[in-house]
């Protein structure tokens, strides 16, 4: 079986990459993933769901997390039109 490793340690192994981890140590919010183990990691979302099927058996708990930044995202969102605008348009 795998060692838990701890969040940073996640990060610095496997940059901008989907990881699902089995048996997850969350914060007390229950919103970040403080340590785990990593039981599949790739750059593509659907195949970590896919084949880490396989391995999760074992495991009370899993989740998954990416290990990257989502600002490329968030800056198409702030270049869509306000609600103000689109319902302006509208009426």
């Amino acid at each position: 079986m795998e060692q838990l490793i701890n969040i940073v340690e996640i990060n610095a192994l496997y940059p901008d990459e989907w990881v699902l981890i089995g048996n997850p140590v969350m914060d007390d919010s229950d919103m970040d993933v403080l340590a785990g183990i990593p039981l599949y990691h790739s750059k593509d979302k659907k195949e970590v769901c896919y084949k880490g099927r396989d391995k999760i058996s074992n495991f009370d708990k899993i989740t998954l997390i990416y290990t990257g930044s989502f600002k490329f995202r968030y800056q198409k969102l702030r270049q869509l039109p306000s609600l103000r605008r689109v319902n302006h348009l509208l009426s």
